[in-house]
């Protein structure tokens, strides 16, 4: 059983923005993973006023990088026996693929449903992402 209050083992998501953890769990997949996930939303926060998080329970071998896209300032802390051993901020992949999508109408994964929608770090300082096929700018806001 998870506990809230603290894992054994595992990973907590934080620093989501508020009403964040959602879309995060959906990415991830969360729902197809055989482990225990609690999400806590509208956490108080000194920082950000409220924020959201998301901890998973025992090992995982998700690629936790491509969340940069969505919310660059998340971190991600690596729980082992009750303890914190790692703690690291995001680092932005340089491509990634199925995580956000290409808004441009005239592009090819607007006809070709089934073609994935790639894109690739265009400006690393501003987090800018850029279609494959189209050259579409995205930047999560």
């Amino acid at each position: 059983m998870l506990n809230i209050g603290g894992l054994h083992q595992g990973v907590v998501i934080d620093h989501i923005p508020a009403g964040g953890a959602m879309r995060i769990y959906e990415y991830l997949n969360l729902e197809d993973l055989d482990a225990s996930v609690a999400i806590i939303k509208n956490a108080s926060s000194k920082k950000m006023g409220k924020k959201d998080i998301i901890k998973i329970e025992g090992p995982i071998t998700i690629d936790l990088d491509t969340l940069g896209v969505l919310y660059p300032n998340i971190t991600i802390n690596i729980i082992e026996e009750d303890e914190i051993v790692e703690k690291r901020g995001l680092r932005l992949p340089e491509r990634v693929t199925n995580i956000i999508r290409c808004k441009n109408p005239r592009c090819i994964t607007s006809i070709e449903q089934e073609l994935p929608h790639i894109f690739r770090l265009a400006d690393p300082t501003t987090g800018a992402y850029r279609c494959i096929y189209c050259d579409q700018r995205f930047r999560m806001k």
